[in-house]
């Protein structure tokens, strides 16, 4: 399993870029393979200030249907406008091209706080 060292994440298996104060959000390597073959992703936030562990929306695969957790709080900007046609480069690219959400984090000291790339492979038995 991939976990890029440039990455921070939560215990609720997603991802987060930091860039300023503008954050792109995923979820893992581990969480798509966990999830099986994803064929949606609903994500109805936009514009929205939400706090830090809130749901922003969800991702279903074949068999199961799994909310998405906010790392930090702030507010969701953009939703990833491919995977309306191709969820499945969540699958394929989920570091990459298989984003979800862009958002405007309030406090960029908070993604300190996540967990490194270390930390997440111990927390998944990778």
């Amino acid at each position: 399993m991939n976990f890029p060292d440039n990455l921070r994440y939560t215990k609720d298996h997603e991802w987060i870029k930091l860039e300023g104060n503008v954050a792109t959000i995923g979820i893992t390597d581990f969480a798509q393979r966990e999830l099986g073959d994803i064929v949606y992703v609903e994500v109805e936030t936009v514009g929205k200030t939400l706090m830090a562990e809130a749901v922003f929306g969800t991702v279903e695969a074949v068999k199961t249907v799994s909310d998405l957790y906010l790392p930090v709080s702030g507010t969701i900007n953009e939703v990833n406008p491919t995977l309306a046609d191709s969820p499945e480069l969540v699958n394929t690219d989920p570091y990459g091209e298989g984003w979800m959400v862009r958002m405007t984090v309030n406090n960029p000291e908070d993604v300190k706080a996540l967990m490194d790339a270390a930390a997440y492979a111990t927390l998944v038995g990778a």
